[in-house]
């Protein structure tokens, strides 16, 4: 029975990680019909582009018909480097959120359906509507982000390229993906891995990578929105301009949604030196017990503890 007295002082302490109690809606929740003007602050620009997500989508698509991006050797066009995020200016809530005391707000990154919402059957609107109050965010746990948090996660990205494979790395807990540009088939549907299974091709100047195989123990931001294990994500990275890159990614999951749905982010460049991803221990030494708790009693019950 030690497990279980080691669990019951951990969840005594999970309010420094999660400040929420059962039926409390989160301060960065999306606003109820009627609200009206949700409060956030100004949006900047990169490229000649707003920021604002509707804005910026439409404004890259027509930057990225014209621009000829650097290439590398081979001809691909050349994302090495440093980069930062911007559009999804933080990891609250892809949709419309009004500003708290230590976050921005923001207007939904969700381009298609065009009212911005994540398109949710009904039983998965109802358990995303009780995520932030019941369980603790995964990010806590410093678990890999997944597809597509990696594109707009925490943190500093690094874009390595050589010849059929394009690697990113990003400064928080050690998170990095491989992905093969060279043609070879995803790995058994029975494999499934928390970052997924990516498989990359060029269309033109866009990087098209295509994610199966993830595991469903990752969040989409700090509020609760979630997909299940037969979720496919489409990335499409393509940059616009020397220092910004467009993401858009398309997600389907069948079991969750009642249709795909789109979002658009970005990257800008990363000028800063010394250029370096450091070491992020993130919640060392705990990660474990945490793990205890929200798979082990919450999430998933009879999970068996470690």
């Amino acid at each position: 029975m030690r497990w279980v007295g080691r669990v019951a002082a951990i969840a005594a302490c999970l309010c420094a990680l999660q400040e929420s109690a059962n039926g409390q809606r989160a301060p960065f929740a999306s606003p109820l019909p009627g609200s009206g003007a949700t409060p956030m602050r100004p949006y900047g620009q990169s490229a000649g582009c707003s920021e604002e997500p509707a804005a910026f989508h439409k404004c890259a698509v027509e930057k990225m018909k014209t621009f000829n991006p650097p290439r590398t050797a081979d001809g691909k066009p050349d994302f090495s480097g440093f980069w930062n995020r911007i559009v999804v200016r933080n990891m609250e809530n892809i949709e419309e959120h009004p500003q708290t005391i230590d976050t921005s707000g923001g207007k939904s990154s969700i381009i298609d359906p065009a009212d911005g919402k994540i398109p949710y059957q009904p039983w998965a609107a109802a358990k995303r509507d009780e995520m932030f109050s019941t369980y603790v965010n995964p990010l806590a746990l410093c678990t890999p982000l997944g597809s597509p948090k990696q594109a707009y996660g925490p943190g500093t990205f690094r874009v390595v390229q050589t010849p059929g494979f394009v690697f990113m790395l990003n400064d928080f807990s050690h998170s990095y993906r491989i992905i093969p540009t060279d043609g070879r088939p995803h790995v058994g549907a029975a494999i499934h891995l928390f970052d997924g299974d990516s498989r990359g091709r060029w269309e033109g100047n866009t990087l098209v990578i295509d994610v199966t195989n993830q595991r469903d123990r990752q969040w989409l931001d700090a509020v609760g929105n979630f997909f299940s294990e037969d979720v496919h994500v489409v990335e499409r990275f393509t940059m616009i301009d020397t220092d910004v890159i467009h993401y858009e990614a398309t997600i389907t999951d069948p079991k969750t949604y009642t249709r795909p749905w789109t979002m658009a982010s970005g990257w800008r460049r990363n000028k800063e030196e010394p250029l370096e991803i450091w070491e992020n221990a993130c919640w060392e030494g705990i990660q474990g017990e945490l793990d205890n708790v929200y798979y082990g009693l919450k999430h998933y019950p009879g999970f068996p503890p470690r």
